[in-house]
């Protein structure tokens, strides 16, 4: 780790849903690695992500100096790791290959799982996989070595790149792991984002439904990433 902060490696971190959770979490000084199936292309996209991020320190002046921002590119195995937790940002169609690259070296992490079961080209149609999620699924392949948690799915990747943008968007956080969930909504948090306990892994699927629900909303209102909230008061400690 480096200072206070679980150095994250986001793996398929060249898309633009990754790329945005790698940029809100530098920005706070968490070190980051953008993992790829191409180190050129990861090399380029954590470049990029220093220089905004560099940018933005300066013109705000506050929040962690711009000599604390850590971004590094890697293959995703290498990124994997070279992490403390992982998190999971590729179609749902490369979910299962890049687990598998992957597997050996998430022993003993936490694994944030951000995959929706989009299905081209009826992505407006909720079409979960067997067994009801896709997340849960690689659970099971996991076992328990690993702490899978499912999270992020529903929060546009144009508002995550957008630094300037407060993000009108709760977060679900499922997993088995009641600890591992709560790093994660720590996560979360830092880059800007409301989070709550959603339960077991289990309890993902709604969260990886409610994308395609969204998505219909945004085309059928045009209304530029849609999201939801969670009313009421919180009670304190509860799951």
């Amino acid at each position: 780790m480096t200072g206070n902060f679980p150095t994250v490696a986001v793996l398929g971190g060249t898309g633009s849903e990754g790329w945005g959770l790698g940029l809100r979490w530098a920005s706070v000084g968490y070190p980051v690695i953008i993992g790829s199936r191409s180190v050129e292309r990861a090399a380029d996209a954590a470049a990029e992500i220093g220089r905004i991020t560099e940018a933005n320190l300066n013109l705000r002046k506050e929040g962690p100096s711009a000599q604390s921002i850590f971004v590094r590119g890697m293959n995703n195995r290498d990124a994997a790791e070279a992490c403390d937790i992982a998190v999971l940002t590729v179609p749902f169609a490369a979910q299962k290959s890049t687990i598998e690259e992957v597997q050996s070296a998430l022993t003993g992490k936490i694994l944030v799982d951000v995959t929706v079961p989009l299905v081209p080209p009826k992505v407006l149609r909720v079409q979960l996989p067997d067994g009801g999620s896709a997340v849960a699924k690689i659970q099971e392949m996991l076992g328990d070595a690993v702490c899978v948690v499912s999270a992020f799915q529903n929060i546009a990747a144009a508002h995550l790149n957008d630094l300037d943008k407060d993000i009108d968007c709760d977060v679900l956080v499922c997993g088995n792991n009641k600890s591992a969930r709560e790093d994660v909504i720590e996560l979360a948090q830092a880059a800007g984002m409301r989070a709550w306990h959603g339960g077991p892994i289990a309890n993902s699927a709604v969260a990886e439904a409610m994308t395609s629900l969204l998505l219909f909303i945004n085309r059928n209102y045009g209304i530029d990433g849609s999201g939801f909230r969670i009313t009421g008061t919180p009670m304190k400690d509860k799951d």
